[in-house]
């Protein structure tokens, strides 16, 4: 749970905190979730297995998404107490708290992985144009679909959505040295009423800040 969460993070929020989904012949579950979405939240539990599919992790947290390009992501490893790692999009800038190393990063949302799907994050993009989205069938009580990253140089290998019905409950994210990491949402609440300070960062007394913000 300490493997720079941002990287499979990115992967999720590319799909659900990017821009506009335009319309499509093959349209999937996933772009019609997307339609008319403002903010999302949920609760989460992840674990993570290595290439040869044996468990290496596991952790809970809490996601909030407001798009365009905003979110907060909390995550804790199995067994904590508290949240110990914080990721914030602000629309500007990208933070990233440890609080167990009292130390926090920040970088311009517009140079933050530029290779990856975060450059979605600023709005106003075609999904499509970066990905390939296809349904993928219905298992495990589950209607899918299958993200495709078209830059070579994503952090992501595929990411497989799943939805019961109209919900999002499951996300299932493989990077590129098969590393498979899965979430299972709860508590989902769609297009309702976000505290603005949710996606806002301000940095701790005490903690150590590497890079320098992009200013309001």
């Amino acid at each position: 749970m300490r493997n720079k969460p941002w990287r499979l993070l990115i992967a999720l929020l590319a799909c659900v905190a990017g821009g506009p989904v335009l319309a499509a012949a093959n349209e999937t579950a996933l772009d019609g979730y997307l339609a008319g979405l403002t903010t999302w939240s949920a609760d989460f539990t992840q674990t993570i297995q290595d290439a040869r599919g044996k468990q290496s992790g596991a952790g809970r947290g809490r996601l909030v998404i407001v798009r365009p390009g905003r979110f907060r992501w909390e995550s804790a490893p199995e067994g904590a107490a508290d949240a110990v790692q914080l990721l914030v999009a602000d629309g500007r800038n990208l933070w990233f708290l440890d609080r167990d190393l009292e130390q926090a990063t920040v970088k311009p949302l517009q140079d933050a992985l530029p290779q990856s799907p975060a450059m979605l994050l600023a709005g106003g993009a075609d999904l499509r144009a970066a990905f390939s989205i296809q349904s993928n069938g219905r298992r495990d009580g589950l209607n899918w679909a299958r993200v495709l990253p078209k830059d070579a140089q994503s952090d992501f290998r595929e990411a497989l959505f799943g939805f019961k019905g109209k919900e999002l409950l499951r996300l299932v994210i493989t990077d590129k040295l098969g590393q498979r990491s899965t979430l299972v949402f709860t508590g989902v609440r769609r297009n309702a009423p976000v505290d603005a300070q949710l996606t806002q960062f301000t940095l701790p007394k005490g903690v150590d800040l590497i890079g320098t913000p992009v200013p309001p």
